[in-house]
């Protein structure tokens, strides 16, 4: 599978998530929002900015307990709990996020 942004075709899995992770660039975040129906905000780019963060610290994709934990020690209590990330990525919080994100499916998530 592909996604086009800008004129560039990028290679995707089945499930729409980057196969090569250096592809990807905001507009390919936005673009993959916005295909699913999503439009992306301040409070879903602090979520995906803190996820691309995350990864290259520890070259994984959290899972979403792992994810909620994290974000509410940096953003705080009102940002790290799973109502708040469910609202923004109704899909799943780690899933959805990760995808848009550039980044591979965190382990855990079916």
């Amino acid at each position: 599978m592909t996604i086009e942004v800008n004129g560039k075709t990028l290679e995707t899995d089945e499930e729409g998530y980057l196969t090569n992770l250096n592809e990807w660039t905001p507009e390919v975040g936005t673009k993959m929002a916005s295909d699913e129906g999503c439009e992306l905000t301040n409070n879903h780019w602090e979520v995906i900015n803190f996820l691309r963060e995350y990864y290259d610290e520890y070259q994984i994709a959290p899972a979403v307990r792992v994810l909620t934990k994290a974000i509410g020690k940096k953003l705080g209590a009102d940002k790290g709990n799973s109502k708040y990330l469910y609202e923004l990525f109704p899909y799943g919080p780690a899933k959805q996020a990760c995808k848009y994100a550039g980044l591979p499916k965190p382990t855990g998530c079916v």
